[in-house]
């Protein structure tokens, strides 16, 4: 349950490669490379990791992993399903394994060369999920097609339009161009830059509304809270953890559910954390986002209960995500302007918020939100 992961156990480690278009190595070094760091940065060695967890996606094999590492033994071996939803998701995995003593301390891993090897965003080959043969056969074959179709309808029952979605993307570059890790880091943009970007899926999503695609790795030491107490770091704890996939729902879309102006996975995850840790929308000082299209920050905006629904489009454009705003977001630069590694860099910025070493650091932060969609979770002070 949810509720049995309170406060139990914490991020004693996170690490990572440099964020590139071409890594020039094998994704294998770029998750060894990270996950050696966040070890080092927990004040452990390989010995002391005895479960890991990563995506259904990652080409590292466990056993790979933990033979160039140096892990002795391997207790726990999971992985969440697909991509970016499961990203909070693994969390949720490794904090389980602590809190059930399966494990000591668990390394959370994901890389690839996603730019300069296998493209997600250019899809070739075979369909793969057969739910994709109701609409692939039509042309729609890339996230952003996909992906589009759902996005569209969503704004048009709020009356929204792709210039509404420049206000993030605007300020999401804003921190990247202050964060040394982003790809974007020294290069903000205009909302008029936005509006002048090509068209991608027209007439939702422009070029600057789309996440990138990166080369990198970033890894995450769970460990119990008690312990975390003991080791170098101050420990984050993860207050709650949660997912949700409900009947009609799809890995890359949400044409199949009743009502397709909400996002009822997210806001399954978001009672699931409330409820569990007590807490609500006003207690988080800070805010990261999944956001592979810039329409997904306003809907887990609504699903979260941060505005109500509709009022996304105003409580972005007065500036509540911003520096100083009401709800600070992606203060790293989130997948658009720092880097798309399927969401775990921005765990890592949740991280960095609450042990105060962010570069664009919120004042005075004791709980911030990570949501991926579909899992989600809440960092705390220790």
């Amino acid at each position: 349950m949810t509720s049995g992961l309170t406060r139990r156990t914490a991020v004693a480690g996170i690490g990572q490669t440099e964020f590139s278009k071409d890594s020039g190595r094998s994704e294998l070094q770029l998750a060894c490379e990270a996950a050696r760091a966040a070890i080092a940065d927990a004040g452990l060695t390989p010995a002391d990791i005895d479960g890991t967890v990563t995506f259904t996606l990652d080409t590292n094999a466990e056993n790979d992993v933990m033979n160039n590492l140096g892990i002795r033994e391997l207790r726990w071996m999971s992985r969440t399903p697909n991509g970016g939803a499961g990203a909070a998701a693994t969390i949720q995995h490794a904090a389980a394994a602590v809190a059930a003593g399966i494990c000591k301390n668990v390394l959370v891993y994901r890389a690839f060369n996603e730019r300069s090897g296998n493209r997600f965003g250019v899809q070739t080959g075979p369909i793969m999920m057969p739910a994709q043969n109701w609409y692939a056969p039509y042309g729609v074959r890339t996230p952003a097609q996909m992906y589009g179709l759902w996005y569209h309808h969503w704004m048009l029952a709020r009356g929204m339009t792709n210039a509404d979605l420049g206000h993030y993307t605007v300020t999401a570059r804003a921190y990247a161009a202050t964060n040394p890790n982003a790809w974007f880091h020294g290069r903000p943009i205009t909302h008029a830059d936005h509006q002048a970007s090509r068209w991608i899926v027209e007439p939702v999503l422009r070029l600057l509304d789309c996440c990138q695609e990166s080369d990198g790795g970033v890894a995450i030491v769970v460990t119990s809270a008690e312990r975390a107490r003991d080791l170098p770091q101050r420990p984050v704890e993860i207050v709650a953890a949660a997912q949700s996939d409900l009947l009609g729902s799809l890995t890359l879309t949400n044409y199949y559910h009743r009502d397709l102006d909400r996002f009822p996975e997210a806001e399954a995850v978001a009672g699931q954390l409330w409820r569990a840790s007590g807490l609500g929308p006003a207690d988080m000082q800070a805010a990261m986002l999944y956001e592979n299209f810039s329409p997904v920050v306003f809907m887990l905006l609504e699903a979260y209960g941060f505005c109500g629904y509709g009022e996304s489009a105003g409580f972005v454009r007065d500036g509540n995500l911003g520096p100083g705003g009401k709800l600070p977001v992606n203060t790293h630069g989130g997948l658009l302007g720092e880097a798309y590694i399927h969401g775990i860099n921005s765990i890592i910025e949740g991280v960095r918020q609450v042990r105060g070493t962010a570069v664009s650091q919120v004042a005075s932060v004791e709980h911030v939100l990570v949501s991926s969609g579909p899992s989600g979770l809440i960092l705390g002070k220790g």
